[in-house]
């Protein structure tokens, strides 16, 4: 695996192990990011699959011999990772994830101090071309590591819960499921912690155990074939409202008390429109696939929509640079200002849960928008020649258009429908978003319409 580096993103590193990623690549990564970010403390992280305990044993022998501090905080998800970062003024921060790419994949997300994005503007690019080089020289004396978990994270549970008013939680009955990824032992401190707080919560937990295998699946419930396993247990527990997380829990999913799946643009929304009700006129970040809903909540509620591109990197940036109150992206990522401007999957099930507590069931709360501003949901084809198929799109619509916009991918604003179409950043696949306004035949419509030229 001499020469170029295959495992570099956009604004991560992931690829197949034992194909762009192995151990002795994860240990020159390690040692460039230490170097590119002349690192003196590094938090680390890994999430529950087999081949991420090597690989961050790898990423930590590299630190130690860069001379680093390592703060090791053990099976987390990424986002204690983004916390522990901030918490403990650390110089940077590594968790060894594959999030929920297949069985044969690993990565790792980065961030520099202050849990700030890494992209390829932003140093991404240099630690590549340290990690290439693969010139290090001799370990450099005084590294050594320190377990941190417990401390960090109870200071991450003392922040994630202070972002609801435990005061108005009503009795709720939640369906959680973590997948068998990292979720499950971070939660059960959540709850425990909202127990001592007298929360009237109640839980229901499936998939709980941390388990490499994945015996269920890859967590992934963005996948609709992925659905129905927890579909059905909001159903048959009684739950009034349905949770399932990815591999890292950096996103979370919703279900209503009837088992149906909660599109992640309604969630921004409502996310949204909670954060504007306790900060009038807040700025809000979104991303470009599905914005219509989102964009009519904020002027509603009196804040400022401001789109960004896709990408939890991107995301964060324009966070910073708009000093928003909060981010969402379709996908299920919700950022927060006063969460280090990162991405939590604990935090929004928090806010749902006061949501809910305070207006009625979470299908309630949606329909309206659904109605208002029907979607496709994302709707993915492998594709031959992603590139001509594009531009067979590009040719058609253009001259069609109200409005094009090429933030991010491609955006055709029709009028009464617009779409978004894009390569994935992570994997070989485009990817296509259709909405409308009060019109769900249009979204059909437009679905085929596209589909048709992409072929």
């Amino acid at each position: 695996m001499d020469g170029k580096l295959t495992c570099f993103k956009a604004y991560d590193i992931r690829g197949r192990l034992g194909h762009d990623l192995n151990a002795e690549i994860a240990y020159r990564i390690g040692r460039a990011f230490a170097r590119v970010l002349r690192a003196g403390t590094v938090v680390l992280g890994r999430d529950v699959r087999a081949s991420s305990e090597t690989l961050a044993e790898s990423v930590s022998r590299a630190l130690v011999d860069e001379g680093c501090k390592v703060l090791d905080l053990g099976l987390s998800g990424t986002e204690e990772m983004y916390f522990a970062t901030s918490h403990f003024d650390a110089d940077g921060g590594i968790c060894v994830t594959a999030s929920h790419n297949p069985m044969d994949y690993n990565g790792m997300k980065l961030v520099r101090a202050g849990s700030a994005p890494l992209d390829s503007v932003s140093g991404l690019a240099r630690i590549k071309a340290e990690a290439e080089a693969n010139d290090f020289g001799r370990p450099v004396p005084g590294g050594r590591i320190l377990n941190v978990s417990r401390e960090a994270r109870d200071a991450y549970v003392a922040r994630v819960i202070s972002f609801a008013d435990v005061s108005v939680l009503r009795p709720l009955r939640i369906l959680v499921n973590a997948g068998h990824g990292a979720a499950g032992p971070t939660f059960d401190v959540i709850a425990e912690r909202l127990k001592e707080l007298d929360a009237p919560l109640s839980f229901v937990r499936t998939c709980h155990e941390p388990d490499g295998t994945f015996p269920k699946g890859i967590p992934n419930p963005l996948l609709p074939e992925n659905r129905p396993a927890t579909a059905e247990a909001v159903r048959s527990s009684g739950a009034d409202f349905g949770v399932a997380w990815d591999g890292d829990f950096d996103r979370c999913f919703f279900f209503d008390h009837h088992g149906d799946f909660v599109d992640g643009e309604y969630v921004v929304g409502l996310l949204a429109e909670a954060f504007l009700a306790k900060s009038p006129g807040a700025t809000v970040i979104h991303d470009p696939r599905v914005i219509w809903n989102t964009q009519d909540i904020v002027a509603k509620s009196g804040g400022k929509a401001i789109p960004s591109r896709t990408g939890h990197a991107f995301i964060k940036q324009a966070m910073r640079d708009e000093e928003a109150i909060y981010g969402g992206e379709m996908s299920a990522h919700h950022y927060f200002r006063d969460f280090c401007h990162c991405d939590s999957g604990m935090i929004p099930w928090l806010l749902i849960a006061e949501l809910v507590s305070r207006s009625g069931p979470l299908a309630d709360l949606v329909a309206d928008r659904k109605t208002a501003f029907p979607s496709s949901g994302e709707v993915n084809f492998t594709l031959e020649d992603p590139t001509a198929a594009i531009a067979r799109v590009r040719d058609t619509f253009q001259s069609l258009a109200r409005r094009v916009d090429e933030m991010d991918g491609l955006s055709f604003d029709m009028g009464e429908w617009r779409f978004n179409l894009r390569s994935s950043n992570t994997e070989p696949v485009v990817r296509l978003n259709v909405e409308a306004r009060g019109n769900a035949a249009l979204v059909s419509e437009g679905v085929e319409k596209v589909k048709a030229l992409l072929f």
